[in-house]
This record gives C-alpha cells, sequence and structure tokens, in this order.
C-alpha cells in the first residue's frame, strides 16, 4: 500500500485516511479512563501507542514533582515512539486528558507489519522527520520569539474547527504557560490584549479564535 502525502498542523492530526486505517489495523485499542497514565517518565519503552480516539498530554517531571507541559495531543497521533526506537528510557510522560481509545504497537507487532507492507517504514520515518522539524520550530521559538508571538502560533497550531467559522483551542492559561515557556501572568497580559483588540473570546479551559486573520498576523505567519 501506497501511503499519501503527510502535513502536520498538529503534531501528526490530521493524518491521510489510509495510514489511519494502517496503525488502527496494528492491534485491537485498550480504552483508558480520563486522567489514566498512558506511560511514565524513566520507564522502559517496549511499546509506542497511536491515539484513536481522545486527547492526551505529554509531559516532563522534574525530580521534585515539577511538571512541564510538552505538548497536547488528540485523535491520529503516535505518542511514546522516541525511547521505543532508541531503547533508552521514557524522557517524558503521558496521560490522558479524556476517555481515549488507544493502540498499543509493540517490535514484534511492527516488524510484522513492515514484512508485509515496507511502504509502512516510509511511512514511519516521514512521522519522525516532521516530529524533529516540530521540536526544533518549538526550541526556536522558545529562544528567538516574543512571548505574545509565541502565544500566537501555539493557538493557530492546536486550533480546532468550531462554529460560525471561529475556532477553539483547549489549553488553560497555565497549560499555554507551561508550553510556551512564561508566566502565567504573561500570557493572561496577552490574551486579555487579544480578548480586547477583537480577536479572541475567552472560557472555561477554551479560547475561542474569533478572528484567525488577526492572530496570524501577530504570530507573524502567512495568512
Amino acid at each position: 500500500m501506497e501511503y499519501g502525502n503527510i502535513y502536520y498542523e498538529n503534531n501528526y492530526a490530521n493524518l491521510p485516511v489510509d495510514v489511519r486505517y494502517a496503525f488502527e489495523s496494528l492491534n485491537t485499542p485498550k480504552i483508558y479512563k480520563k486522567n489514566e497514565m498512558i506511560y511514565m517518565q524513566g520507564e522502559r519503552a517496549e511499546c509506542f501507542y497511536y491515539l484513536k480516539s481522545g486527547k492526551a498530554r505529554i509531559f516532563f517531571s522534574s525530580p521534585d514533582g515539577i511538571e512541564k507541559t510538552l505538548t497536547n495531543v488528540e485523535e491520529g497521533c503516535i505518542l511514546g515512539e522516541a525511547a521505543f526506537f532508541d531503547g533508552m528510557p521514557r524522557v517524558s510522560s503521558a496521560i490522558t486528558l479524556s476517555e481515549c481509545s488507544i493502540i498499543a504497537v509493540s517490535e514484534k507487532t511492527l516488524m510484522e507489519k513492515f514484512r508485509s507492507d515496507p511502504s509502512f517504514a516510509m511511512t514511519l520515518l516521514n512521522l519522525q522527520a516532521r516530529s524533529i522539524r516540530m521540536l526544533s520550530s518549538q526550541v526556536s521559538s522558545i529562544t528567538f520569539l516574543q512571548a505574545d508571538r509565541r502565544i500566537a502560533r501555539l493557538l493557530i497550531q492546536l486550533r480546532e474547527p468550531g462554529s460560525d467559522g471561529e475556532y477553539t483551542v483547549n489549553l488553560t492559561h497555565e497549560e499555554i504557560a507551561s508550553i510556551i515557556g512564561v508566566s502565567r501572568v504573561t500570557v493572561s497580559k496577552i490574551l486579555n490584549s487579544m480578548r480586547g483588540d477583537g480577536l479572541i473570546k475567552t472560557q472555561y479551559r477554551k479560547i475561542v479564535i474569533s478572528d484567525l486573520a488577526g492572530v496570524f498576523r501577530i504570530a507573524d505567519f502567512e495568512y
């Protein structure tokens, strides 16, 4: 089977249907409840995971228990693959943000898939390359961009279609601060300014983008 061109606006989201079917054919999904751990930082990775449905959070933990969110992922994403492929202990943890249907992919399962469908190996290489590019972009943003541009770019990257031409981002101020590396006070100040300019509306644990073009201008992205 040949897999279509892959575009990732939010990590591995928006995978072509044939790629999703390929992952879904690898194993029977397991249902995880909300706030259930998927894997833990420091453990050996005997498999990686395909998130068939639901949302999850990937985060780091310091020795004194402080957590820092790396990213939130949603259906159509793979997670925990880095430690699986390099054989090193996991450097992050993952926990569900909602009820999730998750497929575990072991080495045995993956090798059987490669034997029956060699082109799937190229698909995984493509995924890894995209992941590295995304992480490089995040590092560059944290290092060089002002906070307002970083927040705007995060909203663009994590937006989901809403109603009446609007988009939603399901993150709290604390989660945004953790992801982009600024204080919660800074996030609240910038979001309040964007709200005052009519670009967004803020709701409980949710941001509604009313003027996507305006957010693109702040992000310095081409709309």
